[in-house]
């Protein structure tokens, strides 16, 4: 990786690339630092101490800790986020959709001008939901008309400045421009995270506790990185051959090829859409001051909230773990299938003249390959839900309340890698460029 990034400062469109997308991120950081005007940051900061961890833990975590500043990017990237799983969800549903992804170039640029236009109508209903809540709260300067219209709009601006930020940093920066930006938010909350950590275990205690809690607490995050870089890059290769053709006195064909089926389909998307479905009810009975009290109401509620869960003093919490990881699963296999079409992919080979050693094609190829798909998805589903699960276990037991997780974790890993890769991609054709010109 190292190699990567100081081979890239040697070429000046690349360096300038990666200098456009440094500038990029300060933005960013400055502008989750304005606080909106006309919400009282001391109060509602006041009022998110008391209701930090479990829901609220991830949200503050991909906002950069805007949400707990209640700044002008407070809803972060998150309505982008959103809006794009819906159209990926509409294109399956709606064939006019699907036909525009097909198009090519064009279809794609409609499909992403549509995903906009989704993305600021989803900051304008987010932003009024949070604006009404607030303000029945008392956490306005002024609860009226002109303030509520200025909240709406000042945070609806701010998601659609950073979505725009996002594009401009794919477009002139190093790619994967709407990735980076959720990745310097979530990363500009690990410094907080590491204090909190040194606060509660290592300090005040007897340096040979100190060290030893040091110790623990960096080689569980480190096998945990190491182990979501081996779930990122493992793949099962599905081996095609191409039968020959004669085409006028030639032979043309016969190579052989592999579909490369990804252990970790899906990427982070199972475990958000868990999360979200855990944390709506949460979310929603929190903001308009409902906690369900000691009935069966506020049980539920409490056992769909992670920073409840694997606590020893009350273990029936721990059922919303469970209903948790079925739902990654669940989702894993849900999304992949609709990412993911084995029958299309058979026929194509079929028409290509290719065919899986042993396997007929066609139909045959389509059923074998939707077993080794249904396979390798639960592996990558159990290798998501285990690096979810072990944030969530020391939380619990030892009480660790830090923002980021295993979902961040995986999400960092994941843009760091694929951001290499893209830079690595750009060199190559730089290179490649280099000698034709030659």
């Amino acid at each position: 990786m190292f190699q990567t990034l100081r081979g890239a400062f040697k070429v000046k469109d690349i360096r300038d690339r990666m200098v456009y997308t440094f500038l990029m991120m300060i933005v960013i950081r400055l502008g989750s630092q304005i606080p909106c005007p006309a919400i009282d940051s001391a109060l509602f900061a006041e009022w998110f101490s008391g209701h930090s961890g479990g829901a609220f833990n991830f949200f503050d975590a991909i906002t950069g800790g805007s949400f707990n500043e209640m700044s002008i990017f407070a809803l972060s990237i998150t309505p982008y986020i959103t809006s794009s799983i819906i159209m990926q969800l509409l294109t399956i549903a709606i064939p006019k959709l699907e036909e525009m992804q097909r198009d090519g170039e064009d279809g794609r640029k409609k499909i992403a001008s549509i995903t906009r236009y989704v993305t600021v109508a989803l900051a304008l209903i987010e932003s009024l939901a949070m604006a009404i809540g607030f303000g029945r709260a008392g956490y306005l300067r002024d609860f009226n008309a002109i303030c509520v219209i200025e909240v709406i709009c000042v945070l609806t601006a701010g998601s659609a400045v950073l979505m725009w930020i996002g594009e401009q940093i794919t477009e002139k920066g190093i790619g994967n421009g709407i990735s980076i930006v959720l990745v310097v938010n979530i990363i500009s909350r690990i410094p907080d995270d590491m204090s909190t950590l040194f606060e509660q275990f290592i300090s005040g205690k007897t340096v040979a506790k100190g060290v030893l809690a040091a110790v623990v607490i960096i080689a569980i995050i480190l096998l945990t990185v190491i182990f979501v870089i081996l779930l990122q890059d493992a793949q099962r290769k599905i081996p095609v051959q191409y039968s020959k053709k004669i085409q006028g006195r030639r032979s043309v064909g016969g190579q052989s090829s592999y579909i490369p089926l990804k252990v970790n389909t899906g990427g982070v998307i199972p475990i958000i859409f868990a999360q979200s479905i855990m944390e709506f009810p949460v979310v929603i009975c929190t903001l308009i001051g409902v906690d369900g009290g000691n009935g069966i109401g506020g049980k539920i509620l409490r056992g769909l909230q992670q920073g409840n869960w694997c606590d020893p003093a009350a273990p029936a919490y721990s059922i919303g773990l469970a209903v948790y990881l079925v739902l990654v699963i669940a989702f894993a296999y849900f999304y992949t299938s609709i990412t993911f079409n084995p029958l299309e992919i058979a026929d194509n080979m079929k028409k290509q003249g290719g065919f899986i050693p042993g396997i007929r094609p066609g139909k045959p190829t389509s059923e074998y390959l939707t077993k080794i798909l249904n396979y390798i998805v639960f592996i990558g589903a159990v290798g998501l839900s285990i690096c979810a699960v072990i944030p969530i276990f020391f939380n619990g037991v030892f009480n660790a309340n830090v923002s980021f997780g295993g979902t961040s974790i995986i999400i960092i890993v994941g843009v760091v890698i694929e951001t290499i890769k893209q830079i690595e991609s750009k060199m190559v054709v730089r290179y490649y460029k280099g000698f034709l010109s030659e």
